[in-house]
């Protein structure tokens, strides 16, 4: 099969397409995929460069998502079939013509969304449901913060908060990405080169503070999100864009009663993903079937472009999702 291989680690040209092994046949709960398209999320950047290697037993090949069409099923599974359109939530290998993966981490192409546009779901609606409304328990009658709202994860949490009744606030780094928070419901956005989100959200929210803040950051805007943040505030972190380290004020974190919430998607256990993927197909796919939620996809950009598909994300050039096109739809 053709598969996207790293010659080494460093900037996007290690990645090159060549000619590899297909994998295995499906094991028990597993199932193959032949690959339609693939998700380009910014994990997959930190393992092009290096410092995210993959879970023990995880493909070395890039992609943490996927959709295709069912191509074999290993024993026990009986909720898919040869042929089914799905989109699957990957430890590894989306970036090829096949993969296989425990069948509890694959979901039905949902209705209303092309096979190609699938592929920008499963990481991203995973991830932000996962933390967002399964962690922090996010409720309608609260206001949630999304950074980055923009950005594959941005654009998911904004819908699917909006969805549910909460009021959204979400920071972007031009005009262009602010108007489409706003087209996706955000009820304010702040440019972070020209404001301070700290006091963004204290003008927004009288005084109160974020309920739950959607952070891809980290150490870099540690301190400001508690400041930022309501009594009994929930502080999620996904990503560490902004460093690994930061200093933290206890008796603030104490004072207002607040949590840091902080997780990975990729190395938990395979129960783990089956259980929020089946709340995700519960809760979330008949969001996106009545048109409440949809995938952003930026551009759509051939499994060869690889490379060009991780320059425009390493230089934020796209708004919502990157996706490469593996095969013919």
């Amino acid at each position: 099969m053709r598969a996207v291989v790293m010659r080494g680690t460093g900037g996007p040209d290690v990645l090159a397409v060549e000619e590899v092994a297909d994998p295995p046949a499906p094991r028990a709960g597993e199932l193959a995929i032949d690959v339609v398209a693939a998700g380009v999320n910014r994990p997959d950047l930190l393992q092009r460069q290096g410092h995210y290697p993959p879970p023990a037993g995880a493909p070395l090949t890039l992609g943490l998502e996927c959709s295709g069409r069912v191509a074999a099923v290993g024993e026990g599974v009986d909720r898919f079939a040869v042929g089914d359109e799905v989109c699957a939530l990957l430890a590894g290998g989306g970036y090829a013509e096949r993969v296989v993966v425990p069948a509890g981490q694959v979901l039905p192409r949902p209705d209303g969304v092309s096979l190609t546009e699938a592929a920008a779901l499963p990481e991203t609606v995973c991830t932000v449901w996962s933390n967002v409304f399964m962690l922090a328990g996010l409720r309608p009658d609260e206001t949630l913060l999304v950074h980055g709202g923009a950005s594959g994860i941005g654009t998911t949490a904004i819908q699917l908060a909006k969805a549910l009744g909460a009021r959204v606030l979400a920071t972007v780094g031009s005009a262009e990405k602010a108007e489409l928070c706003r087209e996706l419901g955000a009820t304010a956005v702040a440019n972070y080169h020209t404001e301070d989100f700290v006091e963004f959200v204290r003008r927004e929210t009288d005084g109160h503070g974020a309920n739950v803040i959607l952070d891809i950051m980290g150490a870099a805007y540690l301190p400001r999100n508690l400041e930022a943040l309501a009594t009994e505030g929930r502080l999620v972190v996904v990503g560490l864009q902004g460093g690994r380290k930061g200093e933290l004020d206890l008796g603030l974190l104490q004072a207002k009663r607040a949590a840091i919430l902080a997780t990975r998607l990729r190395p938990r256990p395979v129960a783990e993903k089956a259980a929020i993927v089946a709340s995700v197909v519960e809760h979330v796919w008949p969001l996106i079937k009545d048109g409440h939620v949809r995938p952003v996809v930026d551009r759509i950009l051939p499994l060869d472009q690889v490379a060009e598909a991780h320059r425009v994300m390493e230089a934020s050039e796209h708004i919502g999702k990157i996706v490469l096109a593996v095969r013919p739809g």
